[in-house]
């Protein structure tokens, strides 16, 4: 391919909406134009590595025992309201109407269609276990779409299903999967490391999301390099071990006339954030409750939903607080509250905790020296591990501290048991013609997302770097004289060569100068930079010259030899 019939377009400056190295380099390295917030089209260059990454994912799936099939990007809402998620996906979803007034979705994901479709075609024992996959466009109408293709209105997925007869078979397609993903991110050139997560809405609680590390993530992740733990701040433990405070005198009030906020309180009262208790009402499935944690704490509400069993929670309304406690937020706290019937529940760090200062449920008032155990009606099983984790928290598993780091979720694996089926009416007959729901897993990876990432976790101050599996181009050349025609033929048989072999070749071709030449290459990232010129050639050879090392390592090889000498660098 000539670099002057390819449509390529590079850019000197940021786009000014662009946040993130990943996002900049996507628009500046001409991979993709922004249509619209939220909305890309992508470019030959970018179309190049996309369809590579495609490929890599067709094959480790086929690889894996999955069978492709192509589901309807329009969906019918009966297959919505089937699971109930027609109204509980809410506003992320895109809704239309047909000319008939038949309401449809642009598929945000795709758990329905394929249990649908398995429903009408497997009715036996003899047809499972199985596994289909799709490779198709998602829609969701994000709040903020951001940073590019990582946070975005359309994207591109891979979205897998599988169906089974017993646990045991869902957990070896499972892991059947988890393996493959393994064997994706690896081909793509990523680094993406697996961490433990939270179903959420979609079903069981065996989930594990695969990350790829970066600054700019937006989840937080729980690492222990003691064990290997590896957790989304979501799901993330910690252990904590219950207080083992002395005793305090009987709590008594005190007023914090406009200290509401646990700094505000703190600083008034000139006592450290740790011996608060922070108390918030939250309402879960419509009845308010009180959560309690210490004061330099965040609740985290997933591990909430979870001790409550509740299908939603949500801190309450500025009436609902009132009513429950007696008082506004920011002086609401576990000791008699408004609504002696409130349910109060508190982190486990809290237990035994005594001297501590609470909320009095009273405008401008706190209480101090609170011994939970004995100033309230909280028991044994009120207590749970209630916090979002932090550095230094003690990990679950082996007890040693653990970091935060962010990462970029480009894959997700889920057991989702029998959710969806069950719903459906997804059923086989054994081998005694008895009828059970299928158990089912449901597996993506963000096809259009795993692009970005890999530029996110390989470029430098000069452009990306692209892992030769997935670059656009494996190989430029740098035609430093394109007007002199013996300069040209060596490009062009070089050229020749390594298509022979299987490689990618890009050559520049363009009237410009050598260091327009190569400040595009380095931009866009290239795997390998292949310089070929009229003073080159007099002084012996082709400059040979791998994007990921510095010009040190330049190689200058006759031009007979360079395409062995390229295919060893590209190796």
């Amino acid at each position: 391919m000539k670099w002057s019939k390819s449509l390529i377009q590079t850019l000197r400056d940021n786009p000014q909406d662009a946040e993130i190295d990943s996002h900049k380099l996507l628009m500046r390295a001409g991979l993709a134009r922004k249509v619209a917030g939220g909305l890309y089209a992508y470019l030959p260059l970018g179309m190049r590595s996309l369809k590579k990454i495609q490929q890599i994912v067709r094959e480790e799936m086929d690889r894996a025992g999955a069978l492709e099939i192509v589901s309807p990007v329009l969906q019918p809402a009966e297959l919505w309201r089937t699971t109930g998620r027609w109204d509980t996906m809410g506003p992320n979803m895109f809704k239309l109407r047909d000319r008939g007034e038949h309401e449809f979705a642009l598929g945000p994901t795709a758990e329905e269609v394929f249990t649908d479709i398995a429903k009408g075609l497997i009715s036996s024992y003899r047809q499972l276990p199985v596994t289909i996959y799709q490779i198709q466009w998602k829609f969701r109408d994000e709040t903020r779409p951001r940073f590019g293709l990582m946070r975005s209105k359309e994207f591109l997925m891979k979205d897998a299903y599988s169906f089974d007869t017993d646990a045991e078979g869902a957990d070896r397609s499972y892991w059947n999967m988890y393996r493959a993903y393994e064997r994706i991110y690896a081909r793509c050139g990523l680094k993406a490391v697996p961490v433990q997560a939270d179903g959420g809405d979609m079903g069981d609680s065996m989930t594990h999301e695969f990350h790829v590390l970066a600054d700019a993530g937006e989840d937080g992740i729980a690492f222990c390099d003691g064990c290997g733990y590896a957790a989304n701040l979501e799901k993330a433990e910690r252990r904590a071990a219950p207080c083992a405070d002395a005793g305090c005198p009987a709590f008594e009030e005190v007023a914090t006339p406009d200290a509401r906020t646990i700094e505000e309180v703190a600083a008034f009262l000139k006592l450290p954030a740790d011996r608060f208790v922070k108390s918030l009402v939250y309402v879960a499935d419509g009845r308010p409750v009180m959560v309690c944690v210490p004061g330099d704490r965040d609740v985290n509400d997933v591990k909430l939903k979870r001790l409550l069993g509740a299908k939603s929670v949500a801190l309450a309304d500025f009436e609902t607080v009132l009513k429950a406690t007696g008082a506004n937020a920011g002086f609401v706290g576990p000791v008699k509250p408004a609504d002696a019937a409130l349910r109060v529940v508190a982190d486990v760090s809290l237990k035994g905790a005594t001297g501590r200062i609470v909320g009095a449920n009273k405008e401008g008032y706190h209480l101090k020296d609170v011994d939970l155990a004995r100033d309230t009606k909280l028991s044994d099983a009120d207590f749970a591990d209630l916090v979002v984790v932090q550095a230094g928290d003690v990990c679950p598993k082996c007890g040693k501290p653990m970091v935060i780091k962010r990462g970029i979720e480009v894959g997700q694996v889920f057991k989702l048991g029998t959710k969806y089926s069950a719903a459906f009416n997804a059923t086989y007959k054994n081998d005694k013609l008895e009828e059970h729901v299928m158990i089912m897993g449901c597996y993506g990876v963000g096809v259009s997302r795993t692009l970005q990432a890999v530029i996110e976790q390989s470029h430098d101050k000069d452009g990306i770097i692209w892992p030769a599996a997935v670059a656009p181009y494996q190989v430029c050349i740098c035609l430093l004289d394109p007007a002199e025609p013996e300069v040209a033929k060596v490009a062009d048989e070089l050229e020749s060569a390594l298509e022979a072999r299987g490689i990618d070749v890009i050559v520049d071709d363009r009237a410009e100068r050598p260091g327009v030449k190569f400040k595009d290459a380095d931009l866009i990232g290239f795997t390998v930079r292949v310089v070929v010129g009229a003073k080159g050639l007099a002084n012996g050879g082709v400059e040979i010259k791998r994007r990921d090392e510095d010009k040190s390592k330049t190689r200058v090889v006759a031009p007979a030899d360079a395409p062995a000498a390229i295919a060893e660098a590209l190796a």
